[in-house]
């Protein structure tokens, strides 16, 4: 490289350095910013997604946060079309515990969980319930397991779909019981919870999101609940959990995370994280989450480095239980 060559490239840097620099103290500019949902309308990550926009708006300083729905391969595609956005902080990614399922669950994922997106932070925690067709004759979890026990090779398990957030829980509860279900995957919650409720399938492990309304109206049975302690909603307060059931270490809640795309400046990074941060000591936001049975985030996950490094773990306890099911969805 000649001497003025490499003066017009040291130019070029400070330049691009400089240009990134305004970009960040301007963002958001005006702009609205994007957050793509790799799930349908109106299911619960939806929920979570549009609530959050909202939440963002003021720390954002009043810019418009608008949702894009880009469902489809377990969250692969809305996934990937954030992985290839332009790394400016306009738009972004909220996704649920696929981001720990997809690497593994799609073989030929188009683009790298670890390396693709700048981490966030987490958003929030679902816990799951472990329910069951009306009709089962259990009454609590001590005769669910007797039940279980006394009907291996004859009991189904209902799910939303491979990779739903229920064939997840379906899968780890199968491994930690020693037992092979047949898996009954649907369309979506909707229709699982149809036939649940019908006695078609036996049980369901799912979002307190779905489940909460259906044993309220006392439509299923309801046995245990997937979180490390108890929850403290009236409805599913006398719930067990399932580790103080007897299955050591069984954990399993839908979290929830923001991302951007590789490569999106530092500062932009902050100042997305920073929002995050108020956003989640948001009252109304604190409010709808509990709503949907949510526990909004306050650890070191809602810290980028945090996230990054919970994330990785999810993705180390996962892909053994899913490579073992042999069940992929692609």
């Amino acid at each position: 490289m000649t001497q003025r060559s490499a003066f017009a490239f040291a130019l070029a840097t400070v330049a691009a350095a400089c240009a990134f620099t305004v970009q960040a103290q301007d963002f958001p500019a005006g702009k609205p910013v994007t957050i793509v949902v790799p799930f349908a309308a109106g299911g619960p990550t939806d929920r979570v997604a549009r609530d959050l926009a909202e939440a963002l708006r003021k720390p954002l300083g009043g810019a418009s946060v608008i949702i894009d729905n880009v469902p489809g391969a377990g969250s692969s595609i809305g996934a990937a079309k954030v992985a290839r956005a332009a790394p400016d902080g306009y738009t972004l990614l909220l996704n649920h515990i696929a981001m720990a399922t997809v690497p593994t669950l799609v073989r030929n994922v188009p683009f790298k969980v670890e390396t693709d997106f700048e981490y966030l932070g987490i958003v929030n925690d679902v816990p799951m319930t472990l329910i069951a067709k009306p009709s089962l004759p259990a009454n609590n979890y001590a005769e669910l397991s007797s039940w279980v026990t006394a009907n291996k090779g004859k009991i189904n398990i209902g799910n939303a779909g491979v990779g739903s957030a229920s064939h997840l829980c379906g899968l780890l509860y199968q491994s930690a019981t020693k037992t092979e279900m047949t898996p009954v995957p649907y369309k979506g919650t909707a229709p699982a919870i149809t036939d649940l409720i019908g006695g078609q399938i036996d049980l369901l492990c799912d979002q307190t999101t779905n489940t909460s309304p259906q044993i309220e109206a006392k439509k299923v049975k309801a046995y245990a609940v997937t979180s490390p302690k108890r929850l403290t909603t009236p409805l599913l307060k006398d719930l067990p959990t399932l580790q103080e059931a007897g299955l050591k270490d069984f954990q399993v809640t839908i979290w929830h995370g923001l991302y951007a795309p590789r490569g999106t400046p530092a500062p932009i990074q902050k100042k997305l994280n920073e929002a995050l941060k108020a956003a989640l000591k948001d009252a109304d936001f604190i409010k709808r989450e509990e709503a949907l049975g949510a526990v909004v985030a306050t650890d070191g996950r809602i810290e980028p480095e945090g996230h990054k490094k919970f994330v990785a773990a999810e993705i180390a306890k996962w892909s053994p239980i899913i490579k073992a099911a042999g069940v992929y969805a692609d």
